[in-house]
């Protein structure tokens, strides 16, 4: 049975006006949430960020804690005016998700976009949101921001979905399935225990490092226009590799598109781990056991 999540503190708001760089005036404001997260294993905390950073802690409570520092700029006090009263975060609890999202003057939950939502991002104002959670330990998590921003999460032993376009992202002490994806940035992660499910890594411009136990047993496939597979681990065996192809008809005719993807198998073997970059190394790293 799905079990509702209600906010427990509707939020609490320090204001502060204050001159920007150059000609522009900024607004700052400090945001507070709480929210109850009576069983963490099977809730779900959502934040689809698009400028700043994203930091998420585990803790041994049973609250998901969120502190945003939200900053709004423009070169004219209309533009400001009009952040001031246009820009809105959302807060929305169904069933066993906590979603936090910039509701005005766009939506940036996933959803398709139409025309006119195009036309209404055309405002003259710039704004920030730098978020830092505190969830219980088990909590799923799926977070993404887009621009001037990093992200961060550590002691979060859920399932993670982590994805950021410019900027790098670090997860530390993870136990969980992982997809971590960013375009312009290094990707970092190291796990407590091996995920228990199939996993995904992929930076585009960046290097890519992933420390595992010394226990691991995987197959990693990996891919890399212009960069190298390393990996110190010993009990490793070359599998086939993974040829597709891709079909495409088009009015001048049909193309087909062949992608080959390399296989390592570690140990005996078991979840499927991919990894992919296209101007980077790929680095599959045994943890350094404490004496």
């Amino acid at each position: 049975m799905k079990k509702t999540i209600l906010p427990l503190l509707t939020g609490l708001a320090l204001l502060c006006l204050a001159p920007a760089d150059g000609n522009a005036q900024e607004f700052k404001e400090h945001i507070k949430k709480e929210f109850a997260a009576p069983n963490p294993s099977a809730e779900v905390l959502a934040i689809y960020n698009l400028n700043g950073s994203i930091r998420v802690e585990g803790y041994s409570g049973d609250k998901v804690v969120v502190d945003i520092d939200k900053s709004l700029s423009s070169d004219e006090n209309d533009g400001l005016e009009l952040a001031k009263h246009e820009f809105q975060l959302g807060y929305d609890q169904h069933g066993d998700s906590i979603i936090i999202y910039i509701a005005e003057p766009f939506d940036t939950r996933p959803h398709e976009w139409r025309r006119d939502e195009g036309n209404r991002r055309d405002h003259n104002y710039d704004f920030n949101l730098d978020f830092v959670v505190r969830v219980p330990f088990g909590m799923n998590l799926h977070v993404s921001t887009v621009n001037k921003g990093d992200l961060f999460v550590q002691d979060v032993t859920g399932d993670l979905s982590v994805h950021n376009v410019n900027g790098p992202i670090t997860i530390k002490n993870a136990k969980g399935a992982t997809s971590a994806r960013t375009i312009n940035g290094n990707l970092t992660v190291n796990y407590v225990t091996a995920p228990k499910g199939p996993s995904d890594y992929y930076t585009l411009n960046g290097t890519l490092e992933v420390v595992y136990p010394a226990n691991l047993s995987a197959v990693c496939q990996f891919k890399s226009w212009s960069g190298a597979f390393y990996t110190d681990f010993d009990d490793t065996q070359v599998l086939p590799a993974v040829v597709t192809k891709n079909e495409q008809h088009r009015s001048s005719g049909t193309t087909y598109k062949i992608n080959i993807a390399k296989r390592v198998q570690i140990g005996n073997g078991g979840n499927l781990f991919k990894f992919e970059t296209m101007n980077g190394n790929i680095y599959v790293k045994k943890a350094i056991e404490k004496i």
